[in-house]
């Protein structure tokens, strides 16, 4: 059993709100046992919501036949992947970005359905809009996860961070009829960190004192942005626990591992400088291609595919953006559409990941069928400092990044006309391909 928290301890009742100091393991006000105590817990400002199981939760809600069934959200065919899936289907190994014929051998009697996106962005904004009532300093990171920052609103609201996002979670489930977790925490990256513990209906707090003691004790992949490449890499030196990283100087880490190296040694021990920025999220960066003529031949989609994917990395690289999800669209001559989508380790801007990534997509759908339309896009963003780690992945795509960057120069100075990779330089559309030059 936990112990009750110590005498002194502010203690938040998540129930009633009642505010008092430790000692007992029930309210003394309502009597219930849904306790949050943490010496910090009255100061702390920053937190991070995250509904819980969001698309399949909203399926449970307006169809409560399945409330006990295992339910997957996602393609329903073999090739298909899992956007989602309830904790029910989570005990049987299922995670969202698997493909669909894992999720079905682990989970066979799983409900699946195909998402709805349009009821899901209702149902986000709904949530959104609560927690812009409590702050304007709402930045959101994808359609069911936002940062919350509470400095100056305890005058406005007479109430504490904390209580404030305990009658939020609350308010949530009685109004919307879902349930979301929280994190409370004195930076972005900890208070992430903190709402992903203790899921479903969770509320965990992290402070300064105690933050390096509590990441000692995860592996680095729990570090944000470190994907299953960087993390790979790093065992391979011999580190799995950040409390390794937290042993070592700022510099070996720098001098081993490049700026990443940097951000490594800081978040190892809970520093996250960065401010909390109200925006709207852009939810997908996409470009499509109408074709002249009905193709079937794969190297003539691929030529496409590559303009398509510079399109699309040129427009992330203007917004400040870098997404984890490529999606590929084709439409075939009957008019029927046909995405696949793959979920990255890491998240990327760059046009040569995107193109990689549409070509293993593109090749499985090349089987005679002629398509008059082909597409690719990128959504599930995040922050841009996260893209294209240099030093934690293969070196070939820190020379890929440099590449554009030089190309990106080049064409700002010069125009867009100025240089072409080579995949885009086609001489017989081009009267004067002197004009051009190849990279």
């Amino acid at each position: 059993m936990t112990p009750p928290p110590e005498p002194d301890t502010p203690v938040l009742c998540r129930s009633c709100l009642h505010i008092f100091e430790g000692g007992a393991r029930k309210c003394p006000n309502c009597g219930k046992p849904r306790l949050v105590s943490h010496p910090e817990l009255l100061t702390l400002k920053i937190a991070h919501l995250d509904c819980d199981a969001f698309y399949a939760s909203i399926e449970k809600r307006d169809n409560p036949e399945l409330a006990s069934k295992p339910l997957i959200i996602g393609g329903g065919d073999q090739r298909g992947v899992v956007s989602t899936c309830c904790y029910i289907a989570r005990m049987s190994g299922v995670r969202s970005a698997m493909p669909m014929y894992q999720a079905r051998k682990l989970c066979p009697d799983a409900v699946v359905l195909h998402p709805n996106m349009k009821l899901y962005a209702q149902v986000g904004h709904q949530v959104r809009a609560m927690m812009q009532d409590l702050t304007p300093l709402v930045e959101p990171l994808s359609i069911d996860e936002a940062f919350m920052d509470f400095t100056g609103t305890e005058r406005l609201h007479g109430a504490p961070a904390a209580a404030l996002l305990a009658d939020l979670a609350g308010r949530v489930e009685r109004e919307v009829g879902i349930s979301v977790s929280i994190g409370l925490a004195p930076n972005k990256f900890l208070a992430k960190l903190a709402s992903d513990m203790d899921k479903p209906r969770g509320f965990t707090v992290i402070g300064e004192t105690d933050a390096k003691s509590i990441l000692a004790e995860l592996p680095i992949s729990r570090i944000y942005g470190v994907g299953a490449k960087s993390a790979e890499r790093l065992r391979r030196d011999g580190l799995t626990q950040i409390s390794q990283l937290q042993t070592m100087e700022e510099a070996t880490l720098a001098r081993r591992y490049g700026e990443t190296g940097l951000r490594l040694w800081r978040l190892s021990r809970g520093i996250d400088t960065r401010k909390v920025e109200p925006r709207q999220p852009v939810k997908s960066v996409s470009s499509e291609r109408t074709l002249d003529r009905d193709l079937a031949d794969y190297d003539q989609l691929e030529q496409r595919l590559w303009a398509l994917s510079e399109n699309v990395s040129e427009d992330l690289k203007r917004k400040g953006l870098a997404g984890l999800t490529v999606t590929l669209k084709l439409k075939t001559s009957m008019h029927r559409i046909i995405t696949r989508s793959r979920t990255l380790d890491g998240p990327t801007q760059l046009a040569a990941t995107l193109f990689e990534v549409g070509q293993q997509l593109l090749k499985p759908l090349t089987d005679g069928t002629p398509y008059r339309l082909i597409g690719i896009g990128m959504s599930h963003f995040r922050p841009l400092q996260e893209a294209d780690q240099p030093d934690l992945i293969e070196p070939g795509r820190t020379r890929r990044q440099q590449a554009e960057a030089a190309m990106d120069a080049l064409r700002g100075k010069y125009g867009k006309a100025a240089i072409v990779k080579g995949r885009g330089f086609d001489p017989a559309k081009d009267a004067s391909p002197a004009k051009k030059s190849k990279d």
